[in-house]
């Protein structure tokens, strides 16, 4: 599928019906701004009678869900049990353990002893480690000339570091990776689709197993890692359970890999396709931070998420009662006019970019340090490294997870 970054949506294409369920259509998904951007300009809090869900997206209208709204909307399994969806329920008990999806003060507790072992200053401590990865990772693409960005980088990337964060054996990594993809199809899409419920409760099944091994391993002979950080954190005598320890290993190893391959493949795309900014980066490398920042709010790796009303409300004049959903599209935020003048332009050194990407206060992204970090180390050395980047022509397909926005395949050759 090709992707058209016309930020008008051609007349003969434009549905009378405004809804997000058109991210289902593969040339939607693949520039999804237009949609977004209707939306934003005719009705910025709209009611989708498809998802039964309000769509918000301008700006302040996102910050003040991700700000107020409730984040705790997993069914428990008792309630999934009596609407018939059981088959879900291994799902939900993990889910409704994980940071993600809890509010204070159960999520102030899990996040206070989280940030024992995930501080910006102990992430810092792995930038030269990080470097040690990606060189490792271009000496074995440069010598064939041309690379697939996902699969030689941006996937083995994140997935060698996590498992080195995690504290388990790298050689398990793509294991942990194949789990992590499959759950994130759960958490990236808004249709329930019972296609994939085997595949994801494999995948959680798995991955509980995988780790209840590991604590048992960690508690006999302690290695150093995030594992071992969640098991022996405490506060004022709190600690987490074993339960808690499992579930949140494997929040923060999904989103870490998922978010981080995005990053990394949308950023390279939407440098090759601005090669005026990508001429100032190439030019001076001490832009790197600002035009990760950049990449980050115009191709956000993850582009929305849903929360539930915390009682009877009126935002954007709309009058939202309590308990009802509302989609947070973080990427249409990103492109509202009335934050970021002229929002659909790609600028490198844009400023005041307050991007909505990580999320906002209590829940901003736990991983946001790292993949700064992991983005900025693989961006400097492929332009020190690989001068002549150029995008291989052929069509880019877009995975289809309508909230975790990234490519299949992202061919280069250099």
């Amino acid at each position: 599928m090709s992707v058209n970054l016309d930020t008008t949506p051609p007349t003969e294409k434009r549905s009378p019906v405004l809804s997000l369920y058109h991210l289902l259509d593969p040339d939607v998904l693949a520039n999804p701004y237009p949609l977004f951007h209707r939306l934003r300009a005719e009705d910025p809090v709209h009611w989708d009678p498809y998802l039964h869900a309000w769509v918000v997206t301008r700006y302040s209208d996102v910050v003040k869900v991700l700000l107020e709204f409730s984040a705790d909307r997993t069914p428990t399994p008792e309630r999934l049990a009596e609407m018939g969806l059981a088959e879900l329920s291994p799902i939900a008990k993990l889910m409704v353990k994980q940071m993600l999806f809890l509010d204070p003060p159960t999520h102030t507790r899990i996040r206070s002893l989280a940030s024992f072992a995930f501080t910006p200053q102990r992430v810092e401590v792995l930038r030269n480690h990080i470097r040690d990865i990606v060189k490792n990772l271009l000496d074995r693409a440069i010598p064939k000339g041309s690379m697939d960005v996902i699969a030689d980088l941006g996937e083995p990337l994140p997935y060698t570091v996590t498992a080195e964060m995690l504290g388990v054996p790298i050689e398990d990594a793509p294991q942990l990776k194949a789990w992590s993809q499959d759950f994130a199809e759960m958490l990236g899409n808004f249709q329930h689709n019972p296609e994939r419920t085997p595949k994801v409760r494999r995948a959680v099944e798995g991955m509980t197993a995988y780790f209840q091994e590991s604590i048992q391993e960690i508690k006999k002979h302690a290695r150093e890692g995030l594992i071992h950080s969640f098991l022996t954190a405490e506060i004022n005598g709190d600690r987490f359970t074993e339960e808690e320890v499992i579930a949140n290993t494997i929040v923060t190893m999904v989103g870490g890999q998922e978010t981080t391959t995005n990053l990394i493949g949308n950023g390279v795309v939407t440098l090759l396709r601005n090669p005026e900014e990508f001429a100032r980066l190439k030019s001076d490398l001490s832009l790197i931070p600002s035009a990760i920042e950049e990449m980050l709010r115009y191709e956000p790796p993850s582009q929305q998420t849903a929360r539930l009303a915390p009682h009877d409300l009126e935002l954007g004049g709309k009058k939202i009662r309590k308990r009802q959903a509302a989609i947070a599209v973080m990427a249409a935020g990103n492109r509202d006019p009335e934050r970021f003048p002229d929002p659909d332009r790609f600028d490198i050194t844009r400023p005041d970019n307050r991007h909505l990407s990580f999320g906002w206060a209590a829940h901003f992204c736990f991983g946001a340090a790292l993949a700064r970090i992991e983005g900025q180390v693989a961006f400097e050395m492929m332009l020190r490294r690989m001068p002549n980047l150029q995008l291989v022509p052929k069509p880019l397909v877009w995975r289809t997870n309508l909230g975790l926005r990234g490519l299949t395949v992202l061919d280069v050759t250099f």
